[in-house]
């Protein structure tokens, strides 16, 4: 049987070596192997030698750099970026074939350079060695060549690092060495080294410049012309390349076409490992390891990591006992949630605090402790990113580090389109291939120097041979002339921002370009989406562009029509929620919005409570505080003799007191300001509870207080005694209306023959006297009807509106007369929602209305504008109270 005979070609990059592969199994070239220059002289240098790779090189700086003494760079080497920073100026440093060693007493910074690669060369394996190493242990091997790599052909390259200059020449003497160039061209140092150059004609393909309005744009328009190409059959996805030299500006443009399009579009140089399942819970990791542990990042994280060993143990659905709104940024948070925690909480009855507990404690380490924390939370794809990305940057800043590691999409790059930089086309051509971000600066590129060894130190063109212009400018000669189909040359007009753009120098001379508009027709769409925006006509056939269509067409009619909240007579719905029990806000919102009664109390549409730390308290969030601290202080002041013979001493300890315990409640349960200002608001909060309890007015013979006293089914919020049973309906007469709440404060007379209703306001003071205040105030009214239903019609009631602030007192005047006036609104509001009139109010899209979103845009100033004329005439009655004082 024949023996095969060895050969080697050598390939310059993934694809390349891919799709040499490829071809060779095609053709049964049994005995070729296809490898870097790199790999092939590492082959003929025997034993176990291999090359330093890049994750190898990080580990090994990573473990070094903290005990190298790094002369004027001590300072910095412990920065975010300095591991990146020093491999890739190792990297030059070898790739050149510089002996640091040799040239450190030229400069105190190739000195700290030198010691820092003995200490990395010390700690990585023995057969792990520098090009030189390599390139030198190989020479003494030459005469092995023939046997080890048999005749040599180098495919795809321009240029090759001065380090394996020398063995090349070396080579060239045992074996044959072939350097196929085809049209490109080919390094002067090449002549008379014995290496046989194999040149082609340059290809002729067809040429067009076009522009496009924006990088994404840009992206857009190569899709399409891949569509294009693919729908007519003149090429197979292999022979089709997008190319840029600036891959990361059009990554995640690309990615998301990718997936609307549903080609398969290779990323040749990987995409960033944050975008899968795996590195977007190393990413959860990461933000609770730099910025602290929080409830909202815990979740994320739990949700990610469902199966980590710290989580195991729970119970499904334990994410349940977290309470919703509370933050939990803070180690006594957590101690306090933890601590209060029963096993009837738990789903499954059993306690499971400790282990919860455990894995708080863990994640509260933070960045010392994120290998530990890593190891615990992650496993398999998800804990190899997590070390990565530890070895790649310090663990402060994992986070960013995490960023920018990149993994292969999974993708076979012989059989698909494929989106890959220059340096990848040029060396693995394909027939059909748009050339994208050819702007200023953009391509080719800007040199910059080394971010450890400056150019006065050593030249940049004697450490870095070919400059990343130099090879931006090179790739794209290249490309040009082994292109053999065609070529679309491509540039933005603007960048994201607006700004205008440069063309690239290398677009001289190309011809004319063409100007494509943003908004302009596609010949072919590249996605369904794209399409459908291509046809209007098509598109307004669609059930939801007809609806969307008949919506803003309605929209901007001054008429009332379905889309402004016209539904049809006694729907269940709304038969539903005029039959539950109300409170006194919801038939505010009743009178003021009937669109959002429905949308709150039918849909139930609420806006979700964001747990991030706001920079101040809104007014809502003072007024609830108030309140609490009130409710509280007041309970204990009247177990302990009551309210009406406290001093101001005593009632300046109790509000002490219970501010003291609320805001520990708050604090565990709500987000809260940062320290400085979530203090200065709870001083602000015991000066306005101090007012309102000290309050002086004609005291009630007697009188017990009484606060947040619930009453129509309200479940009580203390084990406090209520003047009456709660559980008590209140029905308001001749509306069919049942009404529940919470009295901020009940003053009863010891003879129990009169009554004070107080509703406290933390907002600021009316102008004027108010009673209804154009249907905002029904408080008063409805409290106020409330007692005297529970108490007895023999009661004298007074209700009130006191200011804590201004230490204001409205009292409202014959509160009989003003719940008469009231009844005849609220049974219109009912009589007009049944007929199907759930339209705006002067409410709607004010400033307090939390469900405006679901408005179109600007509204309060044009939609609301437009059609109150004829919600007014629609509601009829119910228009009144708006203007009622």
């Amino acid at each position: 049987m024949s023996v095969a005979r060895r050969s080697t070609l050598v390939v310059h990059g993934r694809l390349a070596s891919r799709e040499g592969r490829l071809s060779a199994a095609r053709e049964r070239r049994h005995g070729l192997q296809v490898m870097s220059f790199e790999q092939a002289a590492a082959r003929l240098a025997g034993g176990f030698t291999k090359p330093i790779d890049d994750e190898s090189l990080r580990a090994a700086l990573q473990a070094v750099l903290p005990a190298t003494r790094m002369g004027e760079l001590e300072r910095i080497k412990s920065l975010p970026g300095m591991i990146d920073a020093a491999a890739d100026t190792l990297h030059k440093v070898w790739r050149a074939g510089i002996d640091l060693s040799a040239r450190a007493a030229d400069h105190p910074r190739l000195a700290a350079i030198a010691q820092l690669e003995a200490a990395v060369l010390a700690q990585l394996p023995i057969g792990m060695m520098r090009p030189l190493d390599i390139a030198a242990t190989a020479m003494r091997r030459t005469v092995h060549a023939q046997a080890v790599l048999g005749p040599m052909e180098i495919v795809g390259l321009t240029e090759l690092s001065p380090c394996w200059r020398p063995l090349l020449r070396a080579l060239a003497e045992h074996i044959p060495v072939q350097w196929t160039a085809g049209p490109r061209t080919t390094p002067a140092w090449l002549e008379g080294t014995g290496v046989r150059v194999i040149r082609a004609p340059s290809a002729v393909p067809a040429v067009s410049v076009v522009s496009a309005a924006t990088s994404y744009h840009e992206a857009i328009e190569a899709m399409r012309w891949v569509r294009s190409i693919l729908s007519s059959g003149e090429a197979a996805p292999s022979e089709i390349a997008i190319v840029s030299a600036s891959t990361a500006d059009y990554d995640d443009h690309l990615l998301a076409l990718r997936a609307d399009a549903n080609i398969d579009l290779h990323f040749v140089h990987g995409v960033r490992t944050v975008i899968t399942r795996e590195g977007q819970a190393a990413a959860a990791l990461a933000d609770i390891v730099v910025r602290g542990l929080s409830q909202s990042r815990l979740r994320r994280l739990a949700a990610l990591c469902t199966n980590s060993a710290p989580f195991e143990p729970l119970p499904e659905g334990w994410l349940r006992v977290l309470p919703s709104d509370a933050p939990l940024s803070t180690p006594g948070a957590w101690s306090r949630l933890l601590a209060r925690l029963k096993p009837e909480n738990w789903p499954d009855g059993a306690d499971h605090a400790s282990v919860l507990c455990a894995a708080v404690d863990l994640l509260g380490k933070g960045p010392n402790a994120a290998q530990e924390i890593g190891e615990a939370f992650l496993k398999g794809r998800a804990l190899t990113i997590w070390r990565k990305a530890l070895l790649a940057g310090p663990a402060a800043s994992i986070d960013t580090t995490l960023e920018t590691l990149k993994q292969d999409d999974g993708l076979e790059a012989c059989v698909s389109v494929a989106w890959m930089p220059a340096s990848a086309l040029a060396a693995s051509p394909r027939r059909f291939v748009r050339l994208i971000g050819l702007n200023s600066s953009r391509w080719p590129r800007e040199i910059a120097e080394d971010r450890l060894i400056p150019d006065h130190i050593i030249p940049t063109a004697e450490l870095d041979p070919l400059p990343v212009s130099l090879a931006d400018r090179r790739d794209f000669e290249t490309i040009l002339v082994t292109t053999t189909g065609e070529i679309v040359l491509s540039s933005a007009r603007r960048d994201s921002d607006g700004r205008l753009l440069g063309r690239s120098p290398l677009l001289a001379g190309h011809g004319k370009e063409v100007y494509l508009r943003r908004n302009a027709v596609p010949l072919h769409a590249f996605s369904e989406t794209d399409r459908l925006m291509a046809r209007p006509p098509e598109f307004s056939t669609d059930p939801q562009a007809i609806s969307a269509q008949g919506c803003w067409r309605d929209w901007r009619r001054t008429e009332i029509t379905e889309h402004d909240g016209l539904v049809r007579p006694d729907h269940p719905l709304i038969l539903a929620i005029l039959s539950r029990t109300q409170s006194a806000s919801s038939l505010r919102r009743l009178l003021r919005n009937p669109l959002s009664f429905v949308w709150v109390y039918a849909f139930g549409w609420r806006v979700p409570e964001s747990s991030a730390e706001p920079l101040v308290l809104d007014a809502l969030g003072v007024g609830v505080l108030v309140h609490l601290v009130l409710d509280r202080a007041l309970g204990d002041l009247e177990s302990a003799g009551g309210l009406a013979t406290a001093n101001n001493v005593t009632i300046m300890a109790a509000i002490d007191h219970a501010a003291g315990l609320i805001a520990a409640d708050w604090e565990n349960e709500r987000a809260v300001p940062p320290a400085v200002i979530w203090k200065r608001t709870l001083d602000d909060v015991r000066l306005m509870a101090g007012r309102a309890l000290a309050y002086c007015d004609t005291p009630l013979p007697g009188a017990r207080s009484f606060g947040e006293v619930p009453f129509g089914g309200s479940v009580p919020k203390s084990m406090t005694a209520t003047p009456w049973d709660p559980n008590l309906p209140v029905t308001i007469p001749d509306t069919g209306f049942n009404i529940a709440g919470y009295i901020d404060r009940l003053d009863v007379a010891g003879d129990g023959k009169r009554a004070l209703v107080r509703d406290y306001k933390t907002g600021r003071l009316p102008p004027t006297a108010i009673r209804l205040n154009g249907g905002r105030e029904l408080q008063r009214c409805l409290y106020a009807f409330a007692v005297k239903a529970l108490l007895g019609d023999d009661v004298a009631i007074s209700a009130s509106l006191l200011f804590p602030r201004e230490q204001i007192d409205l009292q409202l005047d014959d509160p009989e007369a003003v719940l008469a006036e009231i009844t005849g609104y609220l049974r219109a509001a009912r009589i007009s929602l049944l007929s199907g009139a759930a339209l705006p109010g002067p409410d709607t899209s004010g400033d307090y209305d939390d469900l405006a979103f679901a408005l179109p845009a600007n509204a309060s100033a044009t939609y609301c504008k437009r059609k109150l004329p004829g919600a007014i005439e629609r509601l009829g009655e119910i228009a009144q109270i708006w203007e009622a004082e």
